[in-house]
């Protein structure tokens, strides 16, 4: 009896607690698909983008444009996420993956703040491997 009451409270909390992020899940699908502008949507105003050592702070039209740049040179075939957590200062989320393209494999670390139910990427790195 104590072992069905314990299921019966605690299995809703672990399964709200294993409930995807739905931006994060949105923004893995954008990456794998190589939609730059379904990406975009998510963009603080200003976003940091390295890709190989080239680092730069671009506005949200800007950032679009150069990932959008980067997807035409490399398109994405899938993105996997490896890790994900949050900080332990506040609620920004971050996320590892791998991206496969046609020109070759990349390792990639989103960095998003949190601002109530809202989502933006601060910060997206492409480090390739």
């Amino acid at each position: 009896m104590k072992n069905l009451l314990f299921l019966l409270l605690f299995t809703p909390a672990i399964a709200f607690a294993n409930q995807g992020n739905p931006s994060l899940d949105a923004i893995s699908i954008a990456l794998g698909a190589g939609d730059a502008e379904g990406l975009s949507k998510y963009f603080a105003d200003n976003v940091e983008i390295s890709i190989q050592d080239k680092e730069q702070t671009y506005n949200k039209a800007k950032a679009t444009e150069v990932i959008r740049n980067f997807f035409g040179s490399n398109q994405p075939k899938s993105f996997t996420q490896v890790h994900k957590g949050t900080s332990r200062e506040n609620s920004d989320q971050y996320c590892i993956g791998n991206l496969t393209g046609t020109a070759g494999n990349y390792r990639v670390y989103l960095y998003l703040k949190v601002s109530g139910s809202t989502v933006s990427i601060q910060e997206i790195r492409f480090d390739k491997e």
